[in-house]
């Protein structure tokens, strides 16, 4: 028998800005019990999200390297690039920039913390480009 991921667990300074930022990314629901200030965050899944929720948990260390785990995004109802942009706008930053002329790649982006995430193309973009 095998486990599932209950929750992605994510370590940062202001947990409720994280979750209130990621809920808008994945769109996971914010648990309603958590208020500003809480040590610690959820997001939990729903019908119309598979998998487990993230948990983001207040620790008095900053990010300083590259994450060894990230998450890559891919758009439902959107293009990868009007995805990025909508991302940007919520307070994500351009991290590097791997899109190609021919519609292949990826944007590396980061959460308002600095975690790196990938924003793929989308499954429509996949079929409509080779490989």
């Amino acid at each position: 028998m095998a486990s599932r991921v209950r929750w992605i667990d994510v370590d940062c300074a202001d947990p409720y800005t994280m979750a209130t930022f990621w809920a808008a990314v994945t769109g996971l629901r914010p648990d309603p019990d958590d208020q500003p200030g809480d040590e610690e965050c959820a997001l939990l899944s729903g019908p119309d999200v598979a998998g487990g929720g993230m948990l983001f948990q207040r620790v008095p260390e900053g990010k300083v390297a590259k994450n060894r785990i990230h998450l890559d995004i891919q758009p439902i109802d959107r293009t990868r690039d009007e995805e990025a942009d909508r991302l940007l706008d919520l307070g994500a930053m351009l991290v590097a920039d791997h899109r190609r002329p021919d519609g292949k790649g990826w944007a590396v982006l980061a959460d308002p913390e600095g975690n790196e995430f990938c924003v793929e193309r989308s499954v429509a973009e996949h079929s409509t480009t080779v490989g």
